[in-house]
């Protein structure tokens, strides 16, 4: 399809209508001109188009799709080609159901543990999460569906998540939160790319030039479309001129005004816009194409197979105490936990699937080789005490030669627009779990949550199976490491801290103020816990086998590093090898070590393998403030190869030529980065870090104050707003089922209004808003009226044009 040619029969008012969605997953059809609508569909680990009245997160059914374990699941695989075959399966099934672009995957920064959409995102390392989202994107684009990355970037909480700006020096912002982008994009080569809610640095990620043109288009070479968040727009027209196409949801005509005054006044140019529409048809066409080449059915029964392996090679063995696991066939076990008759599978969210079938521990163990002598519930989920559970679960407990315990988060405690109050389990959970170790100490525990938790009790269990979210054919897979069918062979792509307060943004995480400081910096995850010397319950990259490792013969350059793995054990099993680089520091102060490499490589019993990893561009980099360039420190390397990133049996040292930059931090005190002792950072170190004083942390009365903050505006009506949507919030809590709509709508800024409500709102009456929320009540109420009326006339009136 020739793309210019249709643009050429296309008036100015038609290619600014095109650049806003139709309505809440379409984009805008002109069928005379031959364009026809493009479905975007969210997906980042299984498809969700709704068959009737769409929503953004979700609350109406959606079409049957195949879910896969969510990322921090999947991620524990460590496996690229998985990833892959996940990335295909969700685009077979896209292509099948007429999407468009499937929304995903995630690969945001796992910054701090209490984030309530890690679910959805694979590590805290970039290295990691960019290798696996490349690999999803590249499955997915195998179909001719077109994959969307996201939250691009440095979209690392929920509270606030629409209005908050991330404050991040220049080195973190390019080493953390945007390789993992640059390796997706590179490697990937997506379609499209969503941008985040958040201000980077005092200007939205959407509009944000540094962002979209200097790095995403210029340094990365990328030629594809970027799509706004759902209602994360803020300044339309500068978005178009920054390089963001497509707004989403449905803002309805307004946003097409807006695009024509700016063309009007100088603000962009109609080549600004031309551009941004050539990027969206080329979309749009291009993945069209791949409708009429999936005509047979999916099959699903492939797909559940296919998530069912996924789950299996994600599955991670944190504690196997005398080896109480594998369970011998024909024990006596008593099964245990509300998690395991009604599973919890997948996050709360825009992400939720409708399965097309859904596995239970319960009826899976029922169907196995163990003698399985009843099944207790054992605690409300939700974290009410109830003596009559606990009771009934430890008299069978008694009963039983092994005790498998179901514990996890609850629905409450993972969920897209909160994050979590804590880091701990519940502590009905923790109570059940030590009850019954008094009366058989043969326990082990299958955990089931989307990022880490607090262990202090796992001394109270002999095994520890982290079972994370591993989709609907999550509990066969557990059942099959459980009964030793297969070898666990998952290692954590997230630390596990002791404790939440050792984690080095415990401090400036999620606050109620609009600016969030990166006071860490680089040292996020493992990378603080090595440096500053902190003892974490699971170091990044753990994981046990059930059976052993050796590893030998280490031979490393600057281009590969080779080595040998032999399973020294009695059965087959898989071993994640992981290569790690330390910097000489010098220079620029750095991380003890940083992941470069790993490997997943599948032994028999006895057999060896000679492993290579190649060394790429990343390798030996850092981010030089004073050049404004990636350059390399010369000197000695070592190479660190091992199982995790605290146990290491190999190494060797290498000597790297460096680029010759001048060191980048001369003449600035920065002794709590240059220590890792980064959890209480001086005003005047985090402002010499960022190289300009610290942005003041105060929101005001305008388009962009949230729903949650109507209390601090002068109007009676904003007061009872705030108030009628915090008690029905506050409520729902109560009841341990998130509220979705209502968590989205309090963190809503009053623009959102007229981003997501189909043309009804328009951003003048949002300035009425705004008015009467500064005091000015009936000016206020009067210009919401006047803009009301003028916005549906103007609707019409445009609507008539356009349609020509």
């Amino acid at each position: 399809m020739n793309v210019k040619q249709i643009m050429k029969k296309l008036t100015l008012e038609q290619k600014c209508a095109l650049l806003s969605g139709k309505d809440v997953f379409k984009t805008r059809d002109f069928k005379r001109a031959g364009i026809p609508s493009a479905w975007l569909s969210d997906g980042p680990h299984g498809l969700r188009k709704q068959a009737g009245p769409s929503d953004h997160l979700g609350l109406n059914p959606s079409e049957k799709a195949t879910c896969f374990p969510t990322a921090a699941t999947a991620a524990c695989s460590w496996d690229v080609a998985l990833g892959e075959e996940i990335g295909n399966a969700l685009g077979e099934e896209a292509a099948a159901q007429g999407v468009n672009v499937v929304l995903g995957p995630g690969l945001n920064m796992k910054r701090n543990p209490l984030c309530g959409r890690n679910f959805e995102y694979f590590s805290e390392d970039p290295f990691l999460a960019g290798k696996l989202a490349a690999a999803y994107i590249r499955g997915i684009q195998k179909n001719g569906i077109g994959a969307c990355p996201k939250h691009f970037a440095v979209n690392n909480q929920e509270t606030r998540r629409m209005a908050s700006d991330s404050i991040v020096d220049e080195r973190t912002l390019r080493e953390i939160y945007l390789t993992g982008f640059e390796i997706a994009v590179k490697e990937g080569r997506p379609k499209t790319i969503m941008t985040s809610y958040n201000q980077i640095n005092g200007e939205y990620a959407n509009e944000n030039k540094h962002l979209l043109q200097e790095i995403l288009r210029a340094d990365w070479g990328y030629q594809g479309m970027a799509v706004t968040d759902w209602g994360c727009s803020n300044d339309h027209a500068l978005g178009v001129k920054m390089g963001s196409a497509l707004e989403m949801p449905a803002p309805g005509l307004d946003s097409a005004r807006e695009l024509l005054e700016a063309v009007t006044s100088g603000k962009i140019t109609e080549k600004d816009v031309d551009a941004r529409v050539e990027e969206l048809l080329e979309m749009v066409f291009s993945t069209n194409e791949a409708f009429g080449k999936k005509t047979g059915c999916v099959n699903y029964k492939k797909h559940h197979d296919l998530a069912q392996k996924a789950a299996a090679r994600s599955l991670t063995l944190l504690k196997n105490e005398d080896q109480i696991l594998p369970i011998k066939k024909g024990t006596k076990v008593a099964l245990i936990g509300d998690f395991a008759s009604v599973p919890r599978y997948q996050g709360a969210g825009s992400s939720v699937v409708n399965v097309t079938r859904l596995d239970n521990l319960l009826d899976c163990m029922k169907k196995s080789e163990l003698n399985l002598i009843g099944f207790a519930k054992g605690f409300d989920r939700s974290g009410k005490k109830n003596e009559g559970l606990e009771n009934e679960a430890v008299r069978l407990a008694e009963k039983a030669e092994l005790v498998v315990l179901c514990l996890g988060l609850d629905e409450m405690q993972e969920s897209e627009g909160l994050d979590r109050a804590n880091m701990k389990m519940k502590q009905n959970q923790i109570s059940l779990l030590k009850k019954i170790n008094r009366i058989n100490d043969n326990l082990a525990v299958v955990l089931f949550a989307g990022s880490a938790v607090e262990t202090s009790w796992r001394k109270s269990c002999k095994g520890l199976l982290y079972a994370g979210l591993g989709g609907q054919a999550g509990a066969g897979a557990v059942m099959d490491v459980l009964t030793g069918k297969v070898n666990p062979g998952g290692k954590l792509a997230e630390t596990w801290p002791e404790h939440y307060e050792d984690a080095p943004s415990v401090r400036h995480f999620a606050g109620r103020g609009h600016t969030v400081e990166y006071r860490e910096g680089l040292y996020i995850g493992y990378r603080y816990y090595q440096k500053a010397k902190v003892k974490t319950a699971f170091p990044f990259g753990y994981g046990l086998s059930y059976t052993t490792f050796a590893y030998s013969d280490l031979k490393a350059d600057k281009e590969k590093v080779t080595f040998c793995i032999k399973n020294t054990g009695t059965c087959d099993g898989s071993e994640i090898a992981q290569l790690y680089i330390s910097r000489p520091g010098k220079e620029a102060f750095a991380p003890v070590r940083e992941l470069k490499g790993f490997a997943r490589v599948d032994l028999k019993a006895g057999e060896s393998r000679e492993v290579t990893i190649h060394l790429d561009d990343k390798a030996f980099r850092y981010w030089n403030v004073k050049t404004n360039r990636w350059e390399t420190e010369g000197g000695a390397y070592t190479i660190y190869v091992g199982s995790n990133s605290e146990n290491h049996p190999l190494s060797a040292v290498i000597e790297i030529e460096g680029s010759g930059a001048p060191a980048p931090y001369t003449g600035k005190r920065l002794k709590h980065y240059e220590k890792g002792i980064v959890q209480n950072v001086p005003d005047e170190e985090f402002a010499a870090l960022l190289g300009y004083p610290i942005p003041e942390n105060k929101s005001g009365i305008n388009q962009n104050m949230t729903i949650g903050e109507l209390n601090h505006g002068r109007s009676p009506m904003g007061w009872l707003i705030w108030l009628a949507v915090t008690c029905m919030l506050n409520r729902s809590k109560r009841k341990g089922q998130p509220d979705l709509n209502l968590l989205f709508i309090y963190n809503m800024p009053l623009r959102a209004i007229a981003k997501m409500t189909n043309g009804m709102v328009s951003m003048g009456m949002v300035d009425g808003m705004v008015l009467e929320l500064k005091g000015f009540w009936l000016i206020g109420i009067l210009k919401i009226g006047i803009e009301f009326l003028k916005n549906r006339y103007l609707n019409k009136a445009m609507e008539k044009r356009i349609g020509k």
